[in-house]
């Protein structure tokens, strides 16, 4: 069984058991969060929501906190001495899909 989910303005396939990184959910490791934007459920039984699907949760184990790896944004105009670096790291969260409950 699987579902797809809405977080953080992005749509993710989830499976039981299966590791996610998601934008930053706002709590701490080892809480366990659960999600009910649920737009799809497939397997044996499928459930299209429009746009959720109704009484369908799936649950999740917040596992770490994180930022990913630099970005370097670098602006360059030609012939004119402008340059500006930054970097960015982006916070994630990593999630252990405990249950889909459809």
């Amino acid at each position: 069984m699987y579902a797809i989910i809405e977080t953080g303005g992005k749509q993710i396939k989830v499976e039981a058991g299966q590791e996610i990184y998601v934008e930053k959910i706002n709590a701490e490791a080892g809480e366990v969060v659960t999600f009910d934007k649920v737009l799809f459920v497939g397997g044996d039984a499928v459930k299209v929501g429009a746009p959720f699907v109704e009484g369908a949760t799936v649950t999740a184990k917040i596992e770490k906190q994180g930022r990913q790896k630099k970005v370097t944004v670098f602006k360059l105009k030609a012939k004119k001495n402008y340059r500006r670096k930054q970097g960015h790291r982006q916070p994630y969260t990593k999630l252990v899909v405990e249950a889909i409950n459809a």
